[in-house]
């Protein structure tokens, strides 16, 4: 099977180069939204306002479910962005001559190492060190030599959780579509579209409600 088709590879077929080239067009088209929804803020949204505000509340609306408004309001700013970014990254790879850079497990492991380290050092934070270690020990005393080393090795497996999870989907989707485009490059594929960009979507979704989760669970140490 031949190599995706893409414009930066006209350029150089250097991976990382086709890579960073996309991973930096999915930030700047990112930025570009964000710029236009806050270039002229109105008491009534219209327009990317409006839609960026559905948005942010939907994200907050999401973690309110998990953690509560309170709490959820604090980390809204981080996960909204990832989302977004996410979102965007996701969706260039279904637009023929461009490749999702969340089809590359560096970025995929960036974002998880971002969220792993954050969400630690808030749990940290807000718990104090020991107290949210202890945790990791379990409610049973006799058995803190086992439930430990378990727990450790549980968080740091939620890094091939969530980065392999985007990039294996990711990586999937962009192989499926181009099997369809050497099948049938003369029509417009429109149901493995929407699917491919229902996908795009539910990879964001699920990555931020992870995100959302695990910042949950590291804030709410004294509810186990």
């Amino acid at each position: 099977m031949g190599e995706l088709f893409t414009f930066f590879g006209l350029i150089s077929h250097d991976k990382s180069f086709i890579y960073t080239t996309h991973m930096l067009l999915s930030a700047g088209i990112a930025l570009i939204l964000v710029r236009m929804a806050m270039s002229n803020l109105q008491m009534v949204p219209r327009g990317t306002q409006n839609i960026m505000e559905a948005y942010i509340s939907g994200v907050l609306k999401m973690g309110t479910d998990v953690m509560g408004e309170e709490k959820a309001r604090k980390y809204v700013a981080l996960v909204a962005t990832i989302g977004l970014f996410v979102g965007i990254a996701n969706l260039i790879g279904i637009v023929p001559g461009f490749e999702a850079p969340t089809a590359f497990l560096e970025m995929p492991l960036t974002l998880a190492l971002v969220v792993f380290i954050y969400y630690n050092y808030v749990g940290i934070k807000e718990q104090g060190v020991i107290k949210y270690f202890k945790h990791f020990m379990g409610p049973v005393w006799w058995l803190y030599w086992l439930m430990f080393p378990i727990e450790i090795v549980s968080h740091f497996s939620r890094l091939v959780s969530l980065s392999f999870r985007l990039f294996g989907n990711v990586k999937g989707d962009d192989m499926f579509l181009m099997v369809i485009l050497m099948l049938a490059p003369w029509v417009l594929p429109l149901i493995p579209f929407a699917l491919l960009t229902f996908m795009a979507f539910l990879q964001a979704f699920i990555f931020m409600m992870l995100t959302y989760v695990y910042l949950g669970g590291a804030v709410a140490v004294d509810d186990h």
